[in-house]
């Protein structure tokens, strides 16, 4: 299916924003996005689930918040999964569509992995046990005027900068950067994933063309907790929605698939998770 927005114009255009004007979405609005939602799928058939929520869902009393990073926002989108494989790149696919879908229509939103009380959104979130719930993102009308705060946590987050292709992408091997005549018609794919956003700005996918496949990989580039979500994973999915996006429009051949681990050295800190297999 086509996408019902301008890939490229859309992903450019879309940013950060963590101040609203401090009014809430209409019902018709909210109708809107729950009718978007219901079109949503994602590669790896992992049922993603939405829920709109307002900032006045208060649990024991408190309005649900985000440490004052997200300033005058009244409604967020959270979006959990069961917690089987590819669960974390699936939700971020399927979230992604939904945020880039957002700002086409003008709405402001920003990813949101560590700084919301996690408690108390779980709680408005109604998850079921083992759900994985990584991420929420506010939803609303941007300010006309950013908070200096939040100049300075793009510039603390190099959210402007992105890595050269050399660092992303590859041929055949992780020795041999592609170039954009040898990655062909799927350059302006790969253009669109390099564009991808991700935690503080990391980019931890690479991806690797090799014969009739592009095979994305996740780059350790965070210290993982104990006991916390692996939002790299999550990252990969967002860029793996902009390469399929951008396919989609450019009526490109193929389709996501997890095949078994290609034969391709690689560190201890590169980890296979799926390929963009073309059509034969």
């Amino acid at each position: 299916m086509k996408p019902v927005f301008p890939v490229e114009k859309t992903i450019r255009e879309r940013t950060s924003v963590r101040s609203y004007e401090p009014r809430a979405l209409s019902t018709k609005e909210k109708d809107l996005f729950h009718d978007f939602i219901k079109t949503l799928n994602n590669p790896f058939s992992v049922n993603v689930n939405f829920r709109l929520l307002e900032s006045s869902d208060a649990w024991k009393g408190e309005k649900l918040g985000t440490y004052g990073v997200i300033k005058g926002a009244r409604d967020f989108i959270g979006a959990s999964a069961p917690d089987t494989d590819l669960a974390l790149e699936a939700l971020g696919y399927s979230l992604e569509h939904l945020v880039l879908y957002a700002v086409a229509l003008g709405y402001g939103t920003c990813w949101l992995g560590g700084t919301f009380d996690r408690s108390a959104f779980s709680h408005a979130m109604d998850l079921k046990k083992g759900d994985l719930f990584p991420v929420i993102t506010p939803l609303g009308y941007p300010a006309d005027k950013k908070r200096p705060m939040e100049s300075v946590m793009r510039w603390a987050a190099k959210s402007d900068q992105r890595k050269e292709w050399k660092e992303l992408f590859f041929s055949e091997n992780f020795s041999s950067p592609l170039s954009k005549s040898d990655a062909g018609d799927f350059a302006y794919a790969l253009e669109m994933t390099r564009l991808a956003p991700s935690a503080v700005n990391k980019q931890p996918w690479r991806v690797v063309k090799c014969q009739n496949a592009f095979h994305f990989y996740k780059a350790k580039t965070l210290k993982e907790g104990k006991n916390s979500v692996d939002l790299q994973r999550v990252d990969v999915g967002i860029a793996a929605c902009h390469f399929g996006l951008a396919a989609a429009e450019k009526n490109l051949p193929g389709g996501f698939k997890k095949l078994p681990v290609p034969n391709i050295n690689t560190s201890s800190e590169l980890i296979y998770l799926f390929s963009w297999v073309l059509n034969s």
